[in-house]
């Protein structure tokens, strides 16, 4: 400590006036934060490893020289177990989404946007962040390889698999796991592999962007790995469409820095490496928890083993012994206690597909209405004139959809259609050709079904639709009109249609 203070007091030329000790993470560096006597900040660090020091210092000058946002290292003493960077704040991206992740994953718009921030500088890092990059000094090796895959793997099967005691044959499983070195390797690769991409090592500055530490463990090798380990992160509780939204960010990204490879192909190895990262995790998990019995590590086995078995349900992987050996690992009875429990709500219901509504734990169980399940559902659907007003709705439910039309192109501006119509053929020929019309309707239409197929599963009665326009007569009647035969086309319900300013009545019967 007394080094790490002569070397900010010789960077600075004044000593420190608060010295703060930060919180560290996996590795054995200290951090402190120095402040001056007008409050700016710079962080100090403390290594242990001479190597792994060099390698950190040699790439944030190397990223900083290419403006990727990373700290900098702005004085190193000269053995490097000591250096002094710049200082990126003190929130991480996983204190941003605390509040998310404690939801159980149900991230808000502004943490998705963080999310999708990040993930679509990450290509940046992997890519530019590659260019002139001297690989030698990468720690502790300098390229991803079948041996350090091989490294991770046995490091599951002897830190993970063997204390489940499941029986597995030994050299059935090697044999699978070099195919498995070997797919993961086969592509080359000039990208830089980060390695420990996760929301602990992102900070967001005061803008509100990612800024990238602790790479030091990076070397060259495959994006998808990284890709992997940010989304497969079993504790951030990811949704699968949020997944989905944030790997479309991360290839359309991607494309600004390399020719990608078809959709197909990204996905189809990006999969071997969620695999991969999936036993690399749980190889973890089981040293730190089952052999240095930390409650941390124990309490995150139930996430990943629920990731691997959702891999395990795509059936994508050709590596038969192996598969078949993790497909036994799940059945396990402490494993499948975990499935039971993630699928069981806190009022004790099961949730499956014959729910209505798919209910968070930390939501309670729901109370329903008194009028689920009266059945069946009658539709009303009104066109009218809004010179006179929006129908009232006399069913007492208070009313329902409004849709003005009055943005579409208006046959009643033409003599030979003043006096007809959108019952009548010359007017739906006109709408039809334009075409605004159709366009408009299929966004109602989306917003109807959606709808209709609701109130039809909770067994409601009544719901009503209003189409509007200026005089009630041409652009109303015919989306009305329209809209009432396509739902009692596509769902066999009863439609009553009123065309208000024209006193036409009419029903389609349920069927």
């Amino acid at each position: 400590m007394e080094n790490l203070i002569k070397l900010y007091t010789s960077y600075t030329g004044a000593e420190p006036a608060n010295v703060e000790k930060i919180a560290g993470a996996g590795s054995n560096r200290e951090y402190y934060r120095f402040t001056d006597d007008e409050g700016k900040t710079i962080i100090g660090v403390v290594g242990t490893s001479r190597d792994e020091n060099h390698a950190f210092i040699y790439l944030s000058k190397h990223f900083a020289s290419l403006k990727l946002p990373v700290p900098k290292v702005v004085a190193v003493d000269a053995d490097e177990l000591r250096y002094l960077q710049t200082d990126l704040g003190e929130t991480s991206l996983y204190d941003a989404l605390k509040d998310g992740r404690n939801a159980g994953g149900r991230y808000t718009q502004n943490e998705k946007l963080l999310l999708k921030k990040t993930i679509r500088e990450l290509p940046a890092m992997q890519m530019v962040g590659a260019r002139g990059l001297d690989w030698t000094n990468c720690y502790p090796q300098p390229e991803f390889d079948e041996d350090s895959v091989l490294f991770d793997l046995n490091y599951f099967k002897y830190c993970f698999l063997k204390p489940t005691e499941l029986d597995f044959h030994e050299l059935k499983l090697e044999a699978n796991f070099r195919m498995f070195a070997k797919d993961l390797t086969a592509e080359p690769t000039d990208s830089f592999l980060y390695r420990d991409f996760q929301a602990r090592n992102v900070m967001i500055d005061t803008a509100g962007n990612p800024c990238f530490i602790d790479f030091q463990g990076g070397r060259k090798g495959p994006y998808y790995y990284d890709l992997a380990s940010f989304l497969w992160q079993a504790s951030a509780k990811y949704s699968h469409k949020l997944r989905r939204e944030l790997v479309y960010e991360y290839y359309n990204s991607l494309k600004n820095y390399i020719e990608v490879p078809s959709v197909r192909h990204f996905v189809e190895r990006l999969s071997l490496f969620v695999l991969f990262r999936t036993l690399q995790v749980l190889g973890a998990y089981g040293f730190r928890g089952y052999f240095e019995r930390k409650k941390y590590f124990i309490d995150s086995i139930p996430a990943a083993i629920q990731n691997l078995r959702e891999l395990l349900e795509l059936d994508v992987f050709p590596y038969p012994y192996m598969i078949g050996m993790l497909k036994r690992l799940i059945q396990l009875p402490q494993f499948v206690q975990i499935e039971e429990k993630s699928m069981t709500r806190s009022d004790g219901l099961k949730v499956d597909d014959k729910n209505i509504y798919k209910g968070h734990p930390q939501d309670g169980p729901a109370t329903y209405s008194k009028y689920d399940g009266k059945g069946p559902l009658v539709v009303r659907v009104f066109s009218f004139s809004y010179r006179k007003g929006i129908p009232e709705d006399e069913s007492g439910n208070g009313g329902g959809y409004v849709f003005d039309c009055r943005s579409t192109h208006n046959p009643g501006r033409y003599e030979p259609y003043k006096k007809l119509t959108g019952l009548d053929a010359p007017v739906i020929r006109f709408l039809e050709d334009d075409g605004e019309i159709l366009t408009f309707l299929e966004s109602v239409y989306k917003l109807a079904d959606a709808h209709v197929e609701r109130y039809m599963q909770r067994g409601f009665t009544d719901l009503m639709f209003s189409f509007g326009c200026t005089g009630g007569q041409h652009r109303s009647v015919y989306s009305a009109q329209h809209l009432a035969e396509h739902l009692n086309d596509k769902y066999g319900i009863e439609v009553r249609i009123v065309h208000r300013e024209q006193g036409i009545n009419g029903v389609l019967a349920a069927r």
